[in-house]
């Protein structure tokens, strides 16, 4: 039957509209699952959002960072133009004499039909390195529980998309040779592709022609349709999801965690047990998920084999939302529907049967998962939720960290320690506190770990010299100082963060603090991006970054050289948490004859070491090897002297890791500010040490 005349235009609206109609009622029931979330406010600054959309989606930025992605932005562009093309193909399909030239002209449409060719051309080029990579290379992150399903899918989409390029070509090749002399129809030369496929139909009549494009004609569309129908119910669902979950994406910073309401009588329980305690853009994530894999290949529990893999825990969630979510759907309009079934889906537990226990409590929230997400699904909020009611609800969580809380509430830092000591690591130093003169222009915030941790006191001591010899006007709270919290909101015990959080903001306010240094990353984060939550309004200033502005702006100056070979690494909250990659290495730069190098996991891609999450007050058991210990390994497969720091968790990890190889003689551990510290002391100073 000839596309465009009567009855094949019939039929075809027919299929049309049962196709879409079937695409519509999947994707509103889909929708309607969501809305068994809670609700989140992701509305704002419009603006922001569609260029997010533009520049990750259109331009798969994010994408684009591995060779590989390279291949899926060919598919990606390559099935967009195809769907343009597919617009005229339905027009076709209603009226035989629609066509794009009539409308944008020969020229416009000699382009489009070029673009179209080239694209075409490219994904069938991206298809074949595809199937080569799963089925040759292989990548550990291309592995699944059920491989066979996984692969079946796949082939089904890469089959699918091949054929629409085929008939695609078929039906233009058909089209080409019948345009020839023939009035009231135009194919541009331009489209070179599809002009030498004609040769596939050179001596054909013109009935044979007309035959040959309505088949290639018919199956390309029949093809494109069945694929929208096929989309809800295979992995590629993430067609669907993903532009919105850009879209929502959060504009704010990644290391912001949500507050909870825990002044809310109406709430039953705290935290997440259920799916659909999660919010709709937590229930959106899973929609969006694209199974690339690349989270759990950059996440450090799942290389150093924890039982943790992003990339699962987002794909069980997905299949027990949707298995969930219908009989939700179903209670909610037939009580007999919903429960006809009280073993399956309703009876699972989400923390236990989903989502396990270890694989909660083994997460660093590197942040390495978010990053690396092409459509920016965040799966440590997930993971922190369903802490949040272990510990609130169930006091579940292993005796190590009941011990650390313990101390928290007591003495409010992590070792028990007498709270009233805070300040004794500054006795005989040139520092006051604000009790003693409050009219500073900073505060130094020293932390936990500055304060108590016999090593972290000497970064603390380093730091207060550097400061000192630039003529910074600053002081600490000293004893009055108290916990951020951060380790505890982290654990999931968010009341106990709340409160050593009003507790120090109040504190801070008293003394008229705008500017805050610290050199703890974490209480950086904490303190810049969750402590507004709670009334605060400071400028704060991780070390690395006020050490390289008192470098440039010549208020401090690398006086003596160093000649050591150095390897530095990023600190999972100063990087990928607060984008603070160039100034540690400003400040290691400014130092004369150092030899500095980088790991082959830095910046944006850097490796953890293991200690955030609170997973720096527990015992690391499962897996093949530690996370300090693996990225330890890394530090030396460059041969350094030493291994640069920003982080006083970093410090602990490390030089744990060089005890563990018997390396600790041969490589030192140092934070930047204790190696700047060397080299801004005077002659006489070097001389007497």
């Amino acid at each position: 039957m000839q596309p465009g005349y009567f009855p094949a235009n019939i039929l075809f609206i027919l299929i049309f509209v049962a196709a879409n109609g079937f695409f519509v009622f999947t994707a509103y029931k889909l929708y309607r699952i969501l809305r068994l979330g809670k609700p989140e406010d992701r509305f704002d600054r419009t603006s922001e959002r569609i260029k997010s959309v533009v520049t990750f989606v259109l331009g798969q930025r994010r994408v684009i960072r591995e060779p590989a992605g390279w291949g899926h932005f060919f598919i990606f562009w390559g099935f967009v133009i195809i769907s343009i093309g597919s617009l005229e193909t339905f027009g076709v399909g209603i009226y035989h004499g629609f066509a794009y030239w009539k409308f944008l002209g020969k020229g416009l449409s000699s382009l489009l039909y070029l673009l179209q060719d080239l694209f075409c051309a490219a994904v069938v080029v991206a298809l074949c390195v595809a199937l080569y990579r799963r089925f040759v290379v292989k990548p550990e992150r291309l592995r699944y529980e059920d491989q066979k399903a996984a692969n079946q899918d796949a082939c089904i989409i890469i089959g699918l998309i091949f054929l629409l390029v085929v008939l695609l070509f078929g039906a233009r090749a058909a089209e080409y040779l019948l345009a020839q002399g023939a009035a009231g129809r135009y194919f541009p030369r331009l489209a070179f592709v599809s002009v030498a496929f004609s040769s596939l139909f050179a001596g054909l009549t013109k009935e044979g022609l007309q035959a040959w494009y309505s088949f290639c004609w018919w199956g390309h569309t029949v093809v494109i349709l069945g694929f929208l129908i096929y989309i809800p119910f295979s992995k590629h669902l993430h067609l669907l999801g993903a532009i919105p979950n850009v879209f929502f994406r959060r504009l704010s910073s990644v290391g912001e965690l949500s507050k909870m309401d825990l002044e809310d009588e109406t709430a039953e329980t705290y935290g997440v047990s259920k799916i659909e305690e999660f919010s709709w853009k937590q229930l959106l994530d899973l929609y969006a998920c694209t199974e690339c894999g690349r989270c759990s290949d950059n996440c450090p529990a799942t290389l150093t084999g924890k039982p943790l893999s992003p990339k699962l825990t987002i794909h069980h969630l997905k299949e027990h939302l949707q298995a969930k979510g219908k009989m939700l759907l179903a209670q909610q309009g037939e009580a007999e529907a919903a429960t006809a079934n009280p073993e399956g889906e309703l009876a699972k537990v989400l923390i236990g049967d989903i989502c396990q226990h270890d694989e909660l409590w083994s997460c660093t929230t590197c942040g390495n998962c978010i990053e690396n997400c092409p459509v920016f699904i965040e799966h440590i909020d997930k993971y922190v939720d369903m802490r949040r009611y272990l510990v609130l609800m169930e006091s579940n969580f292993s005796p190590e960290v009941q011990n650390v809380m313990r101390n928290w509430e007591t003495n409010s830092n992590p070792w028990g320690l007498g709270f009233a000591t805070r300040g004794d690591w500054a006795k005989g130093l040139p520092v006051k506190t604000l009790a003693e003169d409050s009219q500073v222009e900073y505060l130094y915030y020293v932390g936990c770990a500055g304060s108590f941790d016999e090593r972290a006191k000497k970064i603390s001591s380093a730091l207060v010299t550097l400061l000192n010899e630039a003529g910074v006007s600053f002081g600490i709270l000293g004893a009055e100082e108290k916990c951020c919290g951060e380790t505890a909101r982290r654990l999931g015990n968010e009341y106990l963060f709340q409160s050593m959080a009003t507790e120090l903001v109040e504190i801070i306010n008293s003394y008229g603090v705008k500017k805050i240094i610290t050199a703890c990353p974490h209480g950086y984060n904490c303190l810049k991006n969750e402590y507004p939550q709670f009334g605060a309004h400071w400028e704060v200033y991780h070390h690395s970054e006020f050490l390289a502005t008192l470098l440039e702006e010549g208020q401090l100056q690398a006086q003596q050289g160093m000649d050591k070979n150095l390897v530095f690494h990023d600190s999972c909250y100063l990087g990928r948490y607060n984008d603070l990659y160039e100034e540690p290495r400003t400040v290691l730069n400014s130092i004369l004859g150092l030899k500095f190098s980088e790991m082959d996991r830095s910046r944006n891609k850097a490796f953890c070491c293991g200690a955030g999450g609170g997973r720096m007050w527990m015992e690391e058991t499962l897996g093949d090897q530690k996370i300090n210990d693996a990225r330890t390994g890394q530090a030396l497969k460059l041969e350094p002297d030493i291994i640069g720091v920003c982080c006083p968790f970093c410090t602990t990890m490390f030089e744990d890791g060089l005890k563990t190889c018997d390396m600790d003689e041969k490589v030192k551990v140092y934070d930047i500010a204790e190696i700047l510290a060397q080299t801004v002391k005077s002659e006489k100073e070097q001389g007497g040490q």
